[in-house]
């Protein structure tokens, strides 16, 4: 354990309890939240409820938690990872439903990064242990393409790239109900949702999020879409679209109607990383991929269609 103390600054004042301890002492908000909870957290020497808004020169007293390891990344075979393309630089791989990119705390599924070490691949060293050679991520619901750095040179030019938004990322979703317009670009901010720790929002607090979408197919109840993103934020496609009333069918974390999913065998959000294209980091062609869909979201298209 160790204990913390300062003042609230002017930046936190009227933030929320919880996410001004995640901000000061680099926690998660729900390690913050938990924290804040258990009565670790005194503002002028009382607890406080972690909602309860803070003011600037208030005293902050905190005893954070000792440090915890970084999970360790397991070589353990994954069902249904397949590698697309391979050479000394990258690997780009087709993500199954049901693994996360890395590991991280709390997650005991598979990953990509154990599942490239079950087959031999050698990934870059940069980066934190648990995650070396991720440049970008998929949720573990979300399935399709992604690409891993092999080596030092690839991790350097890939993260660059992504942060450069020079990465051409496509993504196919079936939404709830017809956009209007059918073709348009959503620009909304996006942060950490206030009250719900495992899901995120549109804030004016949040960190520039552009989604641009073009119609390919209308259904009676829903829509296929084409989907590119310019920024790449965590669940971006998911928040933007449930902020316009159109979540992604099977999306039930994000107001998706569950009698739809259930009609349509789905366990999961229908979004599919269908299109990844970027210049490779050592010949400078440019490389493009495309993944099919998996079976479930074949599935539940088929049944779209045919109801239309």
């Amino acid at each position: 354990m160790t204990q913390r103390s300062l003042p609230v600054p002017d930046g936190l004042d009227g933030m929320r309890l919880d996410q001004a301890v995640s901000r000061l002492f680099g926690l998660s908000r729900t390690a913050a939240a938990t924290l804040v909870e258990a009565g670790d957290a005194l503002v002028d020497g009382y607890p406080r409820p972690k909602s309860d808004k803070v003011a600037a020169g208030s005293w902050l007293e905190v005893t954070l938690p000792a440090p915890v390891a970084p999970p360790s990344v397991v070589a353990e075979p994954v069902t249904g990872l397949t590698i697309i393309y391979s050479d000394d630089d990258i690997v780009v791989v087709d993500k199954p439903v049901g693994v996360a990119a890395h590991p991280s705390p709390g997650w005991t599924g598979p990953t990509v990064i154990g599942g490239l070490a079950a087959m031999g691949q050698n990934v870059a060293t940069s980066g934190a242990a648990e995650r070396q050679g991720i440049v970008h991520r998929l949720d573990v619901g979300t399935t399709g393409l992604m690409v891993v750095a092999k080596s030092e040179i690839a991790y350097s030019v890939l993260k660059r790239a992504f942060k450069e938004r020079e990465v051409d990322k496509r993504y196919h979703a079936v939404v709830q109900g017809h956009l209007d317009p059918l073709r348009g670009t959503i620009d909304a901010p996006i942060d950490r949702h206030p009250t719900a720790d495992y899901k995120y929002a549109v804030m004016n607090s949040g960190k520039p999020s552009v989604t641009h979408y073009d119609t390919l197919e209308a259904f009676r109840s829903a829509s296929l879409i084409d989907v590119k993103l310019e920024t790449g934020r965590t669940h971006q496609i998911r928040v933007h679209f449930s902020a316009m009333r159109h979540p992604c069918v099977g999306d039930l974390t994000y107001g998706a109607d569950p009698t739809l999913a259930a009609r349509l065998k789905l366990h999961r959000q229908w979004l599919h990383a269908r299109e990844l294209g970027f210049v490779h980091p050592r010949t400078h062609d440019e490389v493009r991929f495309v993944s099919d869909y998996p079976d479930d979201l074949k599935y539940a298209l088929d049944v779209l269609q045919d109801a239309s």
